[in-house]
């Protein structure tokens, strides 16, 4: 709960109005979604959407879905995923004691060869792979749709890119420690997340429109932008950059300087 309490603390004042809060089976404990359910006030809104263990009485509640109760998924864009079903579990599983507006979603899909032995009885009779979400969504005012299972496990599955960023803060150098001393690491830390954030702002803010680097990763920045085939040159009391007029990745450089120093500066 500190780390989630840290975490809306750096959200500005004038954006805490409306928090949705994702989390993976981790998250999905009663300390945890009674304190997240707490943080409700005539003010503020805070809903969220956290991965669920199975259990057996969970896998009970799912074979006793009818057929019709599955509907296909849909993918990130919005078309349809006949590749995978999702359907609502709530009021068949029978567990007591979470939050009044708890919702849980079943989504099933065909087993990867790498989860084939690590399959429940179920999944094996079945040939399905279970992954259940829990929620307190009911319905999201403006938002058409909002309550439908589909619509919801899109949204909890976008949740994904957060792995994405654990992959980059490693590129960054979080992969490995350079000390026993846990002063030089926690420095070390700091500095690797820093230059993830400075990453991360530099592709929305500049490079959000550019094929390629859009969602590049430190690998690819690196050969394509940082690691920059130009020279550095001093005339008439001013710096110039001379940049090769053959690398490909020449405009999307200039591009991302020029909105970059375009930016007002903070105050």
């Amino acid at each position: 709960m500190q780390v989630l309490t840290e975490a809306i603390r750096q959200i500005p004042a004038d954006s805490r109005a409306k928090i949705l809060i994702r989390i993976d089976g981790a998250g999905a404990t009663h300390e945890l979604l009674d304190a997240i359910g707490a943080l409700n006030t005539t003010r503020r809104t805070v809903r969220f959407l956290a991965g669920w263990k199975i259990t057996d009485a969970d896998e009970v509640a799912i074979a006793a879905l009818p057929a019709t109760a599955w509907e296909d998924a849909l993918h990130q864009d919005g078309t349809v995923n006949s590749a995978c079903q999702v359907a609502e579990l709530t009021g068949l599983n029978t567990r007591t004691g979470w939050p009044r507006r708890m919702r849980l979603l079943v989504r099933h899909t065909r087993p990867s060869r790498r989860r084939l032995a690590k399959l429940t009885a179920l999944e094996k009779k079945t040939g399905w792979r279970y992954v259940i979400i829990a929620t307190d969504i009911g319905r999201m005012r403006g938002v058409v749709g909002s309550h439908h299972p589909q619509w919801l496990d899109t949204l909890a599955r976008h949740h994904a890119d957060v792995e994405d960023q654990v992959r980059v803060g490693k590129a960054m150098g979080l992969s490995n420690l350079p000390s026993a001393d846990w002063t030089v690491n926690s420095g070390w830390v700091l500095a690797a997340n820093l230059a993830a954030d400075l990453t991360a702002w530099m592709c929305l803010l500049g490079l959000h429109d550019i094929d390629g680097l859009a969602d590049a990763e430190p690998d690819t920045l690196r050969y394509r932008l940082w690691h920059l085939p130009a020279k550095l040159v001093r005339h008439a009391r001013r710096r110039i950059l001379k940049i090769s007029a053959t690398w490909p990745w020449r405009e999307a450089f200039l591009t991302c300087w020029q909105r970059l120093t375009a930016l007002p500066a903070p105050t």
